[in-house]
């Protein structure tokens, strides 16, 4: 009896590996307003950020991952996988009824906790539903530790998201005077690393969209020296790359705690992190970068505001080291969870999307020919659209560029100057510009009434299907 129980115990011990391999938990971080230039691994001159340096050394580090040039469209892009065309209308919403991959992996079994900026009720346009306190519970997520949920910076109950922040988790509100001499970066990190060792027995998601490196631009727990807390939020302009370099340096440091986190806890692998930011860095900075100086380019539709970097990293299972040129795209992260959670994709999900799951496996997988943007940003910026390659990048309204030899797009590519490649590309990205929704609104102002969206356009990315 004893022999035959022996077996039957090994192989279900067997069968529960093997189901947890299949569902590997996932790490989601996004930092804020920071790009390609402020990363070691990437090339930057100025900042030090050892320990995304070493998961990209360990893992992957994608060199051509572009968001769009601000956060509230890059996170809905990125949050429901939908292209901004389908689903985008005010700055600072996510519409309550979209799914978002929180749903998703719920849906697979997995369970799922947020942390960081939510910025996404619809504080700055009063939207329905802005006072809703347990709207990321809405969104998909199990838990929540966030910061501007239902109260913005200003006011008697608002706050800054650095020192002294005013919390909303689980429902409840934690003030800033209860967080008084408390750094929300610290505390956001340690609830991811919390909600790891409370849920190490299932497959969890977290999605932590960091706070840092937003501005204000202020000392950090490593900077601020006997300066009082109390008053740490106060932004000193004049100092601020000084500050700006502290906290890209303190977010790493983040980052770092919570992969130890995942070695501590025996699960590292099974645990896929993945690193990118929102959009470009602000453009009160300035950064040297492959011995050039790289201004910031927020909000702006150019490779400084786009372009942003990549890390992904799954012990024993990503190649050491490689640097990919494959093209991702925001709408890519949703069909990548749900590749990795093992899901099937159909009616209610997301078409505009590919995943890059494959390639986090050491396998070829499908890379996009071409990434889009449609910016409407509704925030006081001009809108645009366009389509591009690594190399080359074709505006809606025809203007062409060579952007790895031309960052600022000074030098517009004429019909036939560029050379046959070139003009091929051109050719088909222009045919694919053909077959997309119209250009956005000219200058849509923040408070415009006509808002157009286009929910049921054609598969743009897999057009067969």
């Amino acid at each position: 009896m004893r022999v035959s129980v022996l077996p039957l115990f090994l192989l279900v011990l067997g069968l529960g590996s093997l189901f947890a391999a299949e569902k590997p938990n996932v790490i989601l971080i996004m930092a804020d307003d920071v790009s390609w230039e402020a990363f070691g691994c990437y090339g930057a001159e100025d900042y030090s950020t050892p320990n995304i340096d070493a998961l990209a050394a360990k893992g992957l580090r994608f060199k051509n991952c572009f968001s769009t040039p601000i956060c509230t469209p890059s996170r809905v892009k990125l949050m429901t996988g939908q292209y901004n065309f389908r689903n985008y209308t005010h700055f600072g919403y996510l519409n309550p009824d979209d799914k978002t991959f929180g749903h998703l992996m719920q849906e697979a079994g997995y369970k799922t906790a947020i942390t960081g900026k939510w910025q996404l009720n619809g504080l700055y346009n009063e939207r329905p539903g802005h006072d809703d306190n347990m709207r990321p519970a809405k969104a998909g997520f199990d838990e929540f530790f966030v910061w501007q949920l239902t109260t913005g910076k200003t006011g008697k109950i608002g706050g800054e998201r650095f020192w002294n922040p005013p919390i909303e988790t689980n429902g409840k509100f934690i003030t800033k005077e209860e967080n008084a001499g408390a750094f929300g970066p610290d505390q956001m990190t340690d609830y991811v690393c919390d909600f790891m060792e409370r849920n190490k027995e299932d497959p969890f998601f977290v999605y932590y969209p960091m706070v840092l490196v937003h501005d204000p631009f202020i000392p950090t727990p490593d900077t601020i020296g006997d300066a009082s807390k109390a008053t740490a939020n106060k932004w000193d302009r004049s100092r601020d790359k000084e500050h700006f370099v502290s906290m890209v340096n303190y977010m790493d440091k983040l980052v770092g705690k919570i992969a130890d986190k995942t070695e501590s806890l025996g699960i590292a692998e099974n645990t896929i992190i993945l690193f990118t930011a929102d959009n470009g860095t602000g453009v009160s900075i300035t950064s040297r970068w492959n011995g050039q100086d790289i201004k910031g380019g927020k909000s702006s539709p150019t490779d400084m505001g786009t372009h942003v970097p990549f890390v992904a990293y799954w012990k024993g299972h990503t190649p050491n080291g490689e640097a990919l040129d494959d093209l991702v795209d925001f709408t890519d992260f949703y069909a990548t969870l749900a590749d990795a959670a093992g899901v099937e994709m159909g009616e209610g999900d997301p078409i505009d999307g590919r995943s890059f799951f494959p390639r986090l496996k050491g396998e070829p997988g499908n890379p996009r020919d071409w990434v889009f943007t449609h910016y409407q940003p509704y925030w006081s910026k001009p809108s645009v659209q366009f389509a591009r390659t690594e190399r080359f990048k074709l505006y809606r309204d025809g203007r062409y560029f060579e952007v790895p030899k031309d960052l600022k797009e000074a030098n517009d590519l004429a019909i036939g100057e560029a050379g046959e490649r070139a003009e091929t590309i051109r050719q088909e990205l222009q045919e694919f510009l053909d077959t997309a929704p119209p250009h956005p609104v000219e200058n849509g102002e923040r408070y415009s009434e006509h808002r157009p969206t286009y929910p049921d356009w054609r598969n743009l990315v897999d057009p067969n299907d």
